[in-house]
C-alpha cells in the first residue's frame, strides 16, 4: 500500500521541493548525534517519501482537525557528499576512493508548517481563516515552534516547496550537465532529482540576478531570485542542493527548463528580445498546462 502512495501521491497536487543538504558539522554540536541517528535509521529513499506522504495524509485525517506536525520525530534525507558522485571512484593514486562524506537535509516540518500557515493566512482573514486553521490551533503550534527555536538555536529552512509547477527560478539553479537520478516504476517516471555543489548553485544565482538587474529589473523573477540568493548564502560551503520534481516530472521530463533560462537570461542580457522571448514561449508550453491544473475540476 505505501509503495502504491508513494508511486501515486494519493491523487494529490502535483508537488515539487528543493532542498539543501548540509554536512554533519554544520549543524549545531547539540543536533548532531539527532540527525546522524535519524538518517542512519533511513532505509532508502522511497521509505523516507512514503513516511513523509502517510504523516501528512494522517495529520488531515487526525480526530480534532489539528493539521500541523508535533515535532515528536523528524525525518533526515541523506546522500553523499559531490566527490563521491557516479564517475569519481577513485583517488588520485588510483586507489579506493576514500569512505565519502554524508550529507543530511532535515525535514524540519514543526518550522515549515509554521511558516506556510502564516502565508495561507496573510490572504486570509475572519470567519474562513478561523475555519481552515482555528486561532487555537495556530497558538499551540507557535509554542511547538518556540521549543524547536529554543532547543535547535537555528531557524534554517533547508527545503522549499511548490506545488503544481516548479518556479522558474529554481532552474536557473541547474544546468544540463549537472548529475540527474530519473526514478521510474511500473511505467511511469515518479520522480526526477537534480544535483548541484552549492557553489555552482550560487554562482548560477548571482550571475542572473546580475543580468537581469541590467536587462529586466522590473521582471519578478528577479526578487525570486535574489529571495533565493539570500537563502542559499546561509548554508554550508561543501553543501549540495537537489530540484526534486515529485510527481510532475511524468508529464514533463525529458525537461528543457534549466536550459531555457539560461538562453533567456542570455538573450536578455544582449538585448536579443526575440531569442528572450522564444525561451519564454518554450517555458510557457511546457509549464502553463501544469498550473492550470489547480483550477481544474
Amino acid at each position: 500500500m505505501t509503495g502504491n502512495l508513494y508511486r501515486g501521491q494519493a491523487g494529490l497536487p502535483f508537488s515539487s521541493t528543493l532542498r539543501v543538504y548540509e554536512p554533519l558539522d554544520a549543524f549545531p554540536q547539540e543536533q548532531r548525534k539527532a540527525i546522524q541517528a535519524a538518517g542512519a535509521h533511513t532505509a532508502s529513499r522511497a521509505a523516507v517519501e512514503n513516511a513523509e506522504l502517510l504523516a501528512s495524509l494522517g495529520r488531515i485525517t487526525r480526530p480534532g482537525g489539528d493539521p500541523f506536525p508535533t515535532g515528536r520525530t523528524d525525518l533526515v534525507r541523506v546522500t553523499a557528499a559531490p566527490a563521491a558522485q557516479p564517475g569519481e571512484t577513485t583517488d588520485g593514486d588510483g586507489g579506493p576512493e576514500a569512505e565519502p562524506e554524508l550529507l543530511y537535509c532535515p525535514s524540519q516540518l514543526v518550522l515549515r508548517a509554521g511558516l506556510a500557515a502564516n502565508a495561507l493566512m496573510e490572504g486570509i482573514h475572519g470567519p474562513l481563516a478561523e475555519l481552515l486553521i482555528p486561532e487555537e490551533q495556530r497558538d499551540r503550534h507557535q509554542e511547538r515552534i518556540d521549543l524547536v527555536k529554543a532547543r535547535d538555536g537555528s531557524t534554517r529552512v533547508h527545503t522549499r516547496a511548490s506545488t503544481w509547477g516548479i518556479p522558474f527560478s529554481w532552474f536557473s539553479l541547474f544546468m544540463e550537465s549537472d548529475h540527474k537520478d530519473v526514478v521510474e516504476a511500473a511505467g511511469r517516471i515518479v520522480t526526477v532529482r537534480v544535483w548541484a555543489s552549492i557553489t555552482d548553485a550560487l554562482e548560477r544565482a548571482r550571475y542572473a540576478v546580475a543580468n537581469l538587474a541590467l536587462a529586466a529589473p522590473d521582471l519578478d523573477m528577479l526578487d525570486d531570485l535574489a529571495q533565493l540568493t539570500e537563502w542559499l548564502e546561509q548554508f554550508h560551503v561543501e553543501s549540495m542542493i537537489e530540484l526534486d520534481y515529485g510527481s510532475v516530472a511524468d508529464k514533463v521530463y525529458p525537461d528543457d527548463s534549466p536550459t531555457d533560462i539560461r538562453l533567456g537570461i542570455e538573450c536578455l542580457a544582449e538585448g536579443d528580445m526575440t531569442g528572450a522571448a522564444a525561451a519564454y514561449r518554450r517555458l510557457a508550453s511546457r509549464w502553463i498546462p501544469i498550473r492550470q491544473l489547480a483550477r481544474a475540476s
